[in-house]
């Protein structure tokens, strides 16, 4: 129970500092304050990425998951920022000395900094009265500049040195609870703003240089290490992208599309700006016809712009983000490395303007909103369909500006040869419906038409919806002016009524006789839904000989076997959960199952199911289902399909 107190204690101490913590940095710091506490006093747990010197604050969320941009970490434990180690003594018990600013920065691995305001003249200023905010760079990140800018900026102290030294410089006192998200303070050099971005997960930039070691308290203000050499920014976004050779393309896209003015004005935005060569990858035809249709344009173009500025340093994992044109894009990364949607496409990170931030991207990303039919049956994993569709001649209608409805089988629903016949180029146009729909706004009974001029059917179930047998297999895709909708089977079109299905397959030859003898042709001749499961002339032969012809010659009972067989409403196999149960035309209901993609009728196996027709489907099976005994009658309400529905070509000739 000792354990268990501690543990409730822990807990609680953890709401409460969760309650207390005020930023998202000191909820992370708190966080690894309570996992470093078994190390000693004001002893935080880091986390650092192994065969690096990246170290993170650590959140519950990358303390369990061990990774950060997917590389495995090691904790390691330090002084929370703050406090140092007493020889001897358990954990960092003693508070750090309160030094001026110039003295802090050789305590917290800032020396060259601390170097460099000595050689700038600056030691005077940091040494001397006042606040100021130091967003000093780490050694790491003065090794890291391009060696002529350093050499340019240090053989020119007293200007160009001073000055970049003042634009990492506040002339007040800010703590890491005052650099809100989106936040900008005007710096020390000619009053140019540095830009605060403080994320959900705890990580705090300045320009996109993330904190490495913020609230390094001083007695004349406040330092807090970053990992880069910021500069000035002055321009927005808009003015980024014209001087820059590499994104003409996309200039004149965003000209094109009227986004100049959104992008000159306030905002956070982040742009992941496809160069030339990302353009040049899109076949010419595609990019022609999208730059000709400023509605696919804009869509293309806002799916490359966030709804809010990111700058990589504050990605650890991956994250959906919203983008204008709608929907989301997986902003990530991979190590160093910032991904998109997984792949590793971002060649320049951060180039920082006044209203946002702009990677650059070697491909480019084309959202559904600005494809054809062809180009999203291309992108999904529907081959054999868009194959077969092209074959049968429909590229006209999967790449022109009808509003159409493509129904696409997966792959493993074609059987069989797959050669281009006039049957299955009729086949393929009855899989692209008249108008573009959404799967969301289907109905029961709604007809839809085909471009080759049939009728289909919806059936919805509780569990799935159909058009005919096909049964939608994914998220509907729309694209600008078709939508797809991926489907398990391909469609089998209703050719005629029960009685013609059964009539044209000679598997039935018995049964036919048996619906003849019994009267019974004109009821599977009307109009109406019916699920028949179909007895095959193995199922008749099956029966002893002696039962068999007893039956036939008893009109009655042959009638009620029969109508045992047939099942009130339309259910096709897609409709099937794992238990469904049909209320028969006589006698009591039949139990439906489905087990290793067979289906079961009272646990006889069905060997054939969806044969569609006008008035109902068969489902042949090939033994007979009818349980031993009389049939028993029961009044309870079957849960198949809903009500019958009126046939979908009524007007056909009967034979």
């Amino acid at each position: 129970s000792d354990v268990k107190m501690n543990v409730c204690a822990l807990v609680l101490a953890l709401v409460l500092a969760v309650c207390a913590a005020r930023s998202p940095y000191q909820a992370v710091l708190q966080h690894s304050r309570i996992r470093g506490r078994q190390q000693g006093p004001n002893v935080c747990a880091m986390q650092q990425i192994i065969g690096s010197d990246k170290k993170y604050f650590t959140n519950c969320k990358q303390w369990y998951h061990r990774k950060i941009c997917g590389k495995p970490t090691m904790t390691t434990y330090e002084c929370c920022p703050g406090y140092e180690r007493i020889p001897g003594e358990k954990g960092c018990p003693a508070a750090l000395p309160l030094m001026n600013i110039y003295n802090t920065l050789g305590g917290v691995g800032a020396t060259t900094t601390q170097l460099y305001s000595d050689r700038a003249k600056l030691r005077d200023e940091i040494e001397g009265p006042g606040s100021f905010t130091f967003f000093a760079p780490s050694d790491k990140a003065w090794a890291a500049l391009p060696t002529e800018i350093l050499d340019a900026l240090v053989s020119n102290v007293n200007i160009e040195l001073l000055n970049a030294l003042h634009y990492h410089m506040v002339n007040r006192r800010l703590t890491s609870e005052e650099l809100r998200h989106g936040s900008s303070f005007a710096s020390m050099y000619q009053g140019f703003h540095v830009h605060i971005h403080h994320y959900s997960n705890g990580v705090v930039t300045v320009n996109c240089g993330r904190l490495i070691k913020p609230d390094q308290h001083a007695t004349n203000g406040i330092v807090h290490v970053v990992d880069r050499v910021i500069t000035a920014i002055s321009n927005n976004v808009q003015t980024l992208i014209d001087v820059e050779d590499d994104l003409e393309t996309l200039r004149t896209a965003i000209a094109a599309a009227g986004l100049t003015t959104m992008l000159e004005n306030e905002g956070q935005y982040t742009i992941f700006a496809p160069t030339n060569e990302a353009f040049e990858k899109i076949p010419p035809e595609t990019l022609n016809r999208i730059l000709a249709d400023p509605v696919a344009l804009r869509d293309l173009l806002n799916y490359h712009i966030l709804k809010q500025m990111q700058c990589a340093e504050s990605i650890v994992s991956g994250t959906p983000m919203e983008t204008l044109q709608g929907t989301t894009l997986e902003v990530g990364c991979d190590g160093d490395q910032m991904t998109l949607n997984g792949k590793a496409i971002i060649t320049k990170k951060d180039q920082l303007g006044t209203n946002g931030v702009v990677h650059y991207i070697n491909e480019l990303l084309i959202p559904d909103s600005a494809k054809t039919l062809l180009e999203l049956a291309e992108g999904s994993s529907v081959a054999t369909a868009t194959r077969l569709f092209v074959e049968a001649g429909l590229s006209p209608h999967l790449t022109g500006s009808e509003a159409l409805t493509m129904l696409a089988p997966l792959d493993d629903a074609f059987r069989g040869s797959l050669t281009m016949t006039p049957d299955m180029k009729k086949l393929m146009a009855n899989h692209i419906l008249k108008e573009q729909m959404s799967s969301k706004s289907l109905y029961h009974g709604q007809e839809l038409e085909t471009v080759g001029g049939l009728k289909l059917r919806v059936f919805v179930y509780r569990n799935n919806l159909c058009i005919e047998n096909a049964c939608i297999a994914a998220h509907d895709k729309t694209g600008r002016f078709g939508s797809m909708f991926t489907v398990d089977s391909v469609l089998t079109p209703p050719m005629g009524t029960i009685m013609d299905v059964l009539k044209a397959d000679d598997r039935f030859s018995l049964l036919v006789g048996a619906i003849q003898t019994a009267g019974m042709t004109e009821l599977l001749n009307q109009q109406g839904a019916l699920t028949f499961f179909a007895p095959t002339n193995d199922a008749f032969n099956a029966l002893p000989k002696a039962e068999l012809n007893k039956l036939m010659r008893n009109r009655q009972e042959l009638t009620d076997v029969l109508r045992y067989h047939l099942g009130e409403g339309l259910l096709v196999s897609g409709g099937l959960g794992s238990h469904t149960r049909l209320k028969c035309l006589q006698g009591d209901k039949l139990e439906l199952g489905l087990r290793n993609y067979t289906v079961y009728v009272n646990k006889v196996p069905v060997a054939a199911t969806d044969l569609m027709a006008t008035n109902g489907v068969v489902h042949a099976v090939h033994r007979h289902c009818l349980d031993s005994g009389a049939p028993k009658v029961d009044r309870e309400q079957a849960d198949g399909p809903a009500a019958p529905l009126r046939s979908a070509s009524s007007s056909r000739v009967r034979h």
